[in-house]
């Protein structure tokens, strides 16, 4: 259930996706990473509001959250859910949240090539400075613009798969898969 491989049945986090759970937490920290513009704040009001964020907004400055309460297989799970700043000069500011979450969404813009080769950096990081047996999903963000599309679906499980990671295409604009990539994690 860790992100560069299985553990021994007997992590303390969250069970692994598909995994049934040793014990179901009542509390998850998620936290939302990838790449400046990639949509995470856009994903998360979306989830928690069930609204989109039309036009320009100013970017995340360090690390805000918000709350939303899941009834995942018939367990209140309360997720506090990071919304990380994805500019490079706000990373030392992020890697300190890192080691308490329990969950990382990372996100790329199938409409940004940079954001997608960025996801190895990402990961890589991810491996430095959270839990061992943190669960980890990548998703693809902004498929409702399919005429802008320049990274294939193909890409995204293919990178998945190499990193032993579930994967998910979304779009915060029309809501695909948002709420069942947060009840995914949290299952």
């Amino acid at each position: 259930c860790g992100v560069f491989g299985g553990c021994a049945g007997d992590c303390e986090g969250p069970a692994a996706i598909g995994s049934p759970p040793a014990s179901p937490r009542q509390h998850l920290l998620v936290m939302l990473v990838g790449d400046s513009g990639v949509g995470k704040t856009c994903l998360l009001v979306r989830f928690k509001d069930g609204a989109f964020l039309a036009g320009s907004f100013i970017s995340t400055v360090g690390i805000d959250f918000r709350n939303k309460v899941l009834t995942v297989d018939g367990v209140k799970v309360k997720l506090q859910i990071w919304d990380t700043a994805g500019q490079e000069r706000f990373r030392s500011v992020t890697h300190a949240y890192y080691r308490d979450a329990h969950a990382l969404l990372l996100l790329y813009d199938v409409t940004n090539k940079a954001s997608f080769d960025n996801i190895q950096a990402w990961l890589t990081e991810i491996h430095e400075y959270a839990q061992q047996d943190v669960v980890l999903m990548l998703l693809g963000n902004k498929v409702d613009s399919a005429q802008d599309r320049v990274v294939k679906r193909e890409d995204g499980e293919k990178l998945a798969k190499e990193y032993g990671v579930p994967f998910m295409e979304t779009s915060a604009k029309s809501g695909l898969n948002v709420e069942l990539a947060f009840t995914a994690i949290a299952k």
